[in-house]
């Protein structure tokens, strides 16, 4: 086992040189962290660009964010200038030769999917996410993720317009995450995204209202982490045996807890909410998932993804 290549991941047959991923919406556009003095690739592997919609939006009224105390409530509302300017405008000042960078495709429809997808597509993106947590129109809001059988339709359409690798970013927000993976899988996903945020709010005593201008958003950081682990070593029981790779999210702060993902199953672990109070916490996570490699005498990290040992 060299340096050099102790912690390259192939995923979906593209060649990371860390099993890092920084989860859309917490960097931008990706520039945002790759000028911080410092960042490197030898320490992140991918960056998932900010959700994506069709036409621009403004995103959710104010206070979009709100700290607790144990990690953060968000409802951005997918504020982003739209997919056609992403792609003119914004991936050309990429450099991708720095990391590999995966799209976010955002949608209210199918169709808005599908066009998304169809737009990345024809852009140097190296693979493309889909975050079916979004509210679908035609249904009366309740979310894609929610649905296998939406979700897989979701899956499905997007899967026809782009050979690109799509990894489908799961809800825990729902009943049979396992069954959900299925179906997926079987509409052709190439590799999973486990889990996104779970819902919640905070609220305001003294003015009696919530915090959020939304009302309600998204709850990351280390107070979810039990649960994404259970799901990503639920959803790792539907993809073992078909190959299908998982990124593994949700309150990872440190070596040891992407340590802890990768066991339970996933392939990648993506860094979120802890960048906002540690932007160059990679490196520490990098050397303690590298350092763990060598105590097991693994060659890479792939070699101990889902041992667990049955309890």
């Amino acid at each position: 086992m060299t340096e050099q290549n102790s912690l390259a991941v192939d995923f979906c047959g593209i060649q990371l040189t860390n099993p890092i991923v920084l989860l859309s919406g917490c960097v931008g556009f990706g520039e945002e962290y790759t000028r911080i003095e410092g960042f490197s690739n030898r320490d992140v592997g991918a960056i998932c660009l900010k959700g994506t919609t069709l036409e621009p939006r403004l995103g959710n009224p104010v206070h979009r964010v709100y700290e607790t105390s144990a990690g953060m409530l968000n409802a951005i509302g997918l504020q982003n200038p739209g997919v056609d300017h992403v792609v003119r405008e914004i991936l050309p000042t990429l450099d991708f030769s720095e990391t590999r960078f995966f799209a976010n495709a955002c949608g209210s429809t199918i169709d808005d999917y599908v066009e998304v997808v169809r737009r990345f597509d024809d852009s140097p993106v190296d693979a493309i996410e889909l975050n079916i947590s979004c509210p679908n129109v035609k249904a009366g809001g309740a979310a894609f993720g929610n649905d296998p059988e939406i979700s897989a339709r979701v899956v499905e359409a997007c899967r026809a317009v782009t050979g690109k690798p799509l990894i489908t970013k799961l809800s825990p927000n729902q009943t049979d995450i396992a069954e959900n993976a299925r179906r997926c899988i079987d509409a052709g996903t190439d590799a999973f995204a486990a889990i996104n945020t779970l819902m919640g709010m905070a609220v305001d005593v003294a003015g009696r209202k919530p915090v959020l201008g939304n009302g309600q958003g998204g709850l990351s950081g280390p107070a979810i982490k039990p649960v994404a682990l259970l799901k990503v070593h639920q959803v790792y029981q539907v993809c073992r045996e078909r190959g299908i790779p998982i990124i593994g999210q949700g309150g990872i702060s440190s070596g040891a807890d992407a340590i802890e993902f990768m066991l339970a199953g996933a392939n990648l672990v993506g860094i979120g909410t802890a960048l906002f109070y540690d932007p160059l916490i990679c490196p520490r996570i990098s050397a303690e998932i590298e350092q763990y490699s060598q105590q097991v005498a693994a060659d890479t990290p792939r070699d101990w993804v889902g041992q667990l040992s049955r309890p």
